[in-house]
C-alpha cells in the first residue's frame, strides 16, 4: 500500500456522505446526546474539522460540486442548480441564428424525462407486495437515459443542448480516479447530478439517482402534487433508504442494483435529504406521531432538533450504522475513509426568527418600477430581470447588465419597505436583504470578470430569518451567506486517523476532494480547480 509524504497510509476505498441541511452544531448535539451512536463512534475514530464551510451561494449544487472538485462557483461556474446564463441559447432552439442570447440553465428535476416519477421516465413497472416502489434499483446507472434534451440549454456554438456534465468549468475526483482505473459510484436527488462525472462525463461509472421531487403515491406515479417524497419526512427517509440500499450494494461489490461484481468502489457515496426536509418542514409524521402534526426544525432555543428533525437524524444514524457494519463484514473497514459532510446548511435555527416574503411580489415591483421610470409603462417592455433565484438570499439576473440598470435595482431593493410581502405580516426593510452587491461589486465578490455570463448581475445578502416564498409550507432555506447556511460538518475517519480530534482552524468543504485523493494516493494536483484556487488537503 503506498504512503503519503507524512507516512499516513492511503486507503482503497473513500466513503463520501453529504447529510444536506446537516450544520456543525447539529453533529456536535447529536454526537454528545447519543453517545452509543454511529456518529459518535466515526468521532471517536476520527477528526472532526468543526470550523467548515460551504461555498457561496451555499445551494446544493455549488456545494456538492465543490467537494468533488476542489473549486468554489468562480472556478467551477456552477452558481446554483437553477440560473441564468447569458451567452446560452433556451431550451429548444434550433436555429441558432438572429437571435439574442440568454436562457435559464435548469439542472434541477425540470430535466427529467417524466417530471413526478421516481424514476424521472425510464418507465419501471411498480413492484407487486408492500412496496410498489421496491423495482426502483433497477434504474438505470447512466443519467443521461433519463434527462430530456429538449430541457436544456442551447450553445449558440454548436446549437446543441448543452448537458450538466459539460456545463462544468474543471474536471472531478470522479475522473481522475477514473482515469486512474478506478471504480467509481454515487447516488444523488436528481439525474442532473450527472454533473459529477466532470467535463469528459465519464467520472462517475454507477450512478443512482432517483428523483426527490416526485410522487410517493401509487395510485399517482407521476404526479408529485399527490404526494411527493419530500412533503413528508417519513416518506424522505424511504426515499433516502434506497439510496442506501445502493451504497450497501456497492459495499458488497455489486453494482447499485445488486447485480454484477465489479468490486467495491474506489470512491462512492451519497446524500441524504431527510434531515433537510426535517428542518424545512412545518410539521410532519414521524416516527411516534403519526398524526402529521409534529413540528419540524429546532425548539424554541434555536439549538434543539425537534421530534420530526430528531427523528431524521435517528434514520440517517441507524443508516451510516448499516453501511459501517457492512465494510466491517466484508473486511473493508480498515482500509476506508468515511467523510460525512454536507452540500448547505439551513436557516433560520430560530423559529421566532422566520419572516417569509414573497420575492414575487418584489420582483414584480421591481419590474413595474424600472418598466415605469425607464420605459414608459410599455405594457410589452422587456423587464428588467431576466430571471430570479431567491431562497434565503437572492440572486437576480438583468436583461440590461449596465451600471444604470444595476445600480437602480440596488436602490430600489435597499428603499423596498412594503410590509405587505411579508407572509409572517413582519415588517420587511430592504427587501429583506442586508447586503446587496450589483455589477462589479457581485462579480468582484464571486470573483469572476465583470463581463462573465454566468454570475448574477445583484447578489443579496439576506437578514437572519429571511425566507423568499410566497407560501407558509416551510420555515427554512438555504443559499444565503449566513453561518447556518454554510457552517457544515467535516467529520474524516480514515485507518490511523488520530480519533477523536477537534480541528478548530476554519476549513472549506472544497478540500474534501483533494483530501480524497490523497488518501487514496493520488496527485490532488491532478484537480485542475485544486491548482486553480491553490486548495488544499484537510491534513
Amino acid at each position: 500500500m503506498p504512503e503519503h509524504h507524512d507516512g499516513a497510509k492511503s486507503v482503497k476505498h473513500v466513503l463520501l456522505i453529504s447529510v444536506d441541511g446537516l450544520h456543525q452544531s447539529d453533529l456536535a448535539w447529536y454526537v454528545q446526546t447519543h453517545p452509543g451512536s454511529t456518529l459518535a463512534y466515526l468521532a471517536t475514530k476520527g477528526v472532526d474539522y468543526s470550523d467548515a464551510s460551504t461555498p457561496f451561494p451555499s445551494d446544493s449544487f455549488p456545494g456538492m460540486v465543490g467537494q468533488v472538485t476542489g473549486g468554489n462557483p468562480r472556478t467551477t461556474g456552477v452558481y446554483y442548480d437553477d440560473t441564468w446564463n447569458h451567452a446560452l441559447f433556451p431550451a429548444g432552439t434550433t436555429r441558432c441564428v438572429g437571435i439574442a442570447p440568454g436562457a435559464e440553465v435548469n439542472f434541477s428535476e425540470a430535466l427529467d424525462l417524466n417530471l413526478g416519477a421516481l424514476d424521472a421516465g425510464q418507465g419501471i413497472v411498480p413492484a407487486l407486495g408492500s412496496d410498489p416502489w421496491a423495482n426502483i434499483l433497477q434504474m438505470t446507472g447512466n443519467p443521461l437515459d433519463v434527462i430530456n434534451p429538449a430541457q436544456l440549454p442551447v450553445d449558440p456554438a454548436t446549437c446543441q443542448p448543452v448537458y450538466p456534465y459539460q456545463y462544468l468549468k474543471v474536471n472531478t475526483i470522479f475522473e481522475v480516479a477514473h482515469q486512474h482505473h478506478l471504480f467509481t459510484a454515487w447516488s444523488d436527488k436528481h439525474p442532473a447530478y450527472q454533473i459529477l462525472s466532470g467535463p469528459s462525463g465519464k467520472g462517475v461509472d454507477d450512478f443512482f439517482t432517483p428523483e426527490i421531487n416526485s410522487s410517493a403515491n401509487p395510485a399517482a406515479p407521476t404526479d408529485p402534487n399527490q404526494d411527493d417524497w419530500s412533503k413528508d419526512n417519513l416518506g424522505t427517509q424511504r426515499y433516502d433508504s434506497y439510496k442506501v440500499a445502493a451504497v450497501l450494494n456497492w459495499i458488497n461489490g455489486h453494482r447499485h442494483d445488486g447485480t454484477g461484481n465489479p468490486g467495491t468502489p474506489a470512491i462512492f457515496g451519497m446524500n441524504f435529504q431527510t434531515v433537510s426536509t426535517g428542518q424545512k418542514l412545518t410539521t410532519s409524521k414521524t416516527e411516534g406521531d403519526l398524526s402529521g402534526t409534529a413540528a419540524g426544525g429546532y425548539l424554541a432555543d434555536g439549538a434543539t432538533p425537534g421530534m420530526v428533525l430528531s427523528n431524521a437524524l435517528n434514520f440517517v444514524d441507524e443508516s451510516l450504522g448499516s453501511m459501517v457494519t457492512a465494510l466491517a463484514t466484508r473486511g473493508l473497514l480498515d482500509q476506508t475513509a468515511i467523510i460525512i459532510s454536507a452540500k448547505h446548511g439551513q436557516s433560520p435555527m430560530n423559529p421566532a426568527a422566520l419572516n417569509r416574503i414573497d420575492d414575487g411580489k418584489v420582483m414584480d415591483d421591481l419590474n413595474a418600477a424600472w418598466n415605469h421610470d425607464h420605459q414608459g409603462s410599455d405594457p410589452n417592455a422587456t423587464p428588467l430581470v431576466a430571471f430570479g433565484l431567491n431562497d434565503d438570499g437572492m440572486l437576480l439576473w438583468l436583461n440590461d447588465r449596465s451600471t444604470n440598470a444595476t445600480e437602480y435595482a440596488r436602490q430600489f431593493l435597499m428603499n423596498y419597505n412594503d410590509s405587505s410581502a411579508s407572509v409572517d405580516g413582519k415588517p420587511v426593510t430592504s427587501a429583506g436583504l442586508t447586503q446587496i452587491f450589483t455589477g462589479a461589486a457581485a462579480a468582484k465578490l464571486i470573483g469572476v470578470p465583470l463581463n462573465d455570463p454566468r454570475v448574477p448581475d445583484v447578489i443579496g445578502i439576506s437578514q437572519y430569518g429571511v425566507v423568499y416564498t410566497g407560501h407558509k409550507s416551510k420555515i427554512a432555506e438555504h443559499g444565503g451567506g449566513h453561518v447556518e447556511d454554510r457552517n457544515v460538518p467535516i467529520l474524516l475517519s480514515w485507518p490511523g486517523a488520530s480519533g477523536g480530534t477537534d480541528v478548530t482552524a476554519p476549513v472549506e468543504t472544497t478540500q474534501i476532494a483533494p483530501t480524497i485523493l490523497k488518501l487514496l494516493g493520488l496527485n490532488p494536483h491532478e484537480l485542475e480547480a485544486v491548482r486553480i484556487e491553490g486548495t488544499e488537503p484537510l491534513f
